[in-house]
């Protein structure tokens, strides 16, 4: 784990230095855009950092040595992949604010969401029209300055990669990966807008698709596979790699539904219950609808996505919700994809070191309470 927490400490790194670039760049414009510069640093300031973690897991999967993280050379050996991995935690921090903006979110990770910020700044300068308009003008805008940012990013480590046919499939990984979460984002919104139109059957496949895009590509099989293109992995290597992600990403995304309904606040820094004020039609929800009597049914469909729930109504949707046993096929499901995954690496032609690593963070992102 030492290694995991070095190679953290180098991402933060390689992101600040970036940002002090950048940052120098506003300002020489205009002190007016250091919002953007605060702004942006507080979104990409800690976090647990998994999807640096298993792009660098997936480069280590194939080199087989990796490199020494305390040794004098550490950022330079590192540079490409800690590039690509931090290039990933700037791409997620844009997709969350955008996120937020999307699902009308106050919080993120306890603090305010970006719009909000945004908000703040405009009443307290007493400036001119809405508030609110100020505030999602210029979240959508910040969003758009961090993922022109994570694109800069991961084209500095991949013109420092000697293989110039790993830079290529490591770029086409990461473009891929780009338009698969904006798709499964997109299909998220229309899922919450036209579930109403859609069989019972047809919203558990629905939710499926979208968690599979919008999450579990993104956050577990991508960041893998660009690690192992960067390494100059073999078809082998590769296929070995997304077939371990791509079930722990689904795993990693049901344990992030249960949060989102049953996660407490204090832990997860979102309000307890959030998914249910913003509607989600996620697989929780399409298990528990079907098994529902029509009456409790049309009650959870009307309830979810109210954003003036009160605390009593919460509680009320949560034993809805557990009583159908919903849960504990959640629970069920997360532990078939994660048995999934962790046979995927049984004789997989990859380190033994990644193997070990992988196999914990499996356990890790499968089990965690944030």
């Amino acid at each position: 784990m030492a290694q995991g927490s070095r190679l953290v400490d180098l991402v933060q790194a390689r992101i600040d230095g970036f940002l002090d670039e950048r940052s120098t760049i506003l300002r020489s414009i205009t002190p007016e855009l250091e919002p953007l510069d605060v702004f942006s640093r507080r979104f990409l300031s800690g976090g647990k950092r998994f999807r640096a973690l298993f792009c660098y897991w997936g480069w280590e999967a194939v080199v087989g040595r990796g490199f020494d993280p305390f040794g004098d050379d550490a950022e330079r050996d590192a540079f490409p992949v800690v590039s690509a991995a931090s290039a990933l935690e700037v791409f997620h921090a844009a997709a969350l604010v955008h996120d937020d903006l999307i699902d009308n979110s106050d919080t993120r990770r306890g603090a305010p969401a970006a719009h909000r910020l945004f908000e703040a700044q405009h009443a307290q300068a007493g400036w001119l029209r809405s508030s609110d308009e100020f505030g999602r003008a210029s979240a959508i805008l910040l969003g758009d300055l961090l993922l022109g940012w994570s694109d800069e990013l991961l084209d500095e480590g991949l013109d420092a990669l000697g293989d110039r046919a790993a830079a290529r499939a490591a770029r086409s990984e990461f473009v891929r990966m780009r338009t698969e979460v904006t798709a499964g984002q997109y299909l998220d919104i229309l899922a919450e807008q036209s579930w109403h139109t859609r069989s019972d059957e047809a919203q558990r496949a629905t939710a499926e698709r979208v968690i599979t895009y919008k999450a579990a590509k993104y956050s577990v099989e991508s960041p893998l596979a660009l690690g192992g293109f960067i390494g100059g992995g073999t078809t082998e290597q590769i296929d070995a790699l997304r077939a371990f992600g791509l079930p722990l990403g689904m795993a990693y995304q049901l344990r992030d539904d249960l949060l989102g309904v049953f996660g407490d606040p204090e832990v997860t820094g979102k309000p307890s219950g959030d998914d249910l004020r913003e509607g989600k039609r996620t697989m929780l929800v399409a298990i528990a609808r079907e098994r529902l009597a029509p009456g409790p049914r049309n009650l959870l469909d009307e309830l979810l996505g109210d954003p003036d729930l009160t605390e009593a109504q919460i509680r009320m949707l949560q034993r809805t919700i557990a009583d159908t046993g919903a849960v504990d096929e959640i629970e069920s499901l997360i532990a078939a994809e994660v048995g999934r995954s962790r046979a995927a690496l049984e004789d997989a032609p990859l380190s033994g070191a990644a193997r070990t690593e992988l196999a914990s963070l499996a356990t890790t992102v499968s089990r965690r309470s944030s």
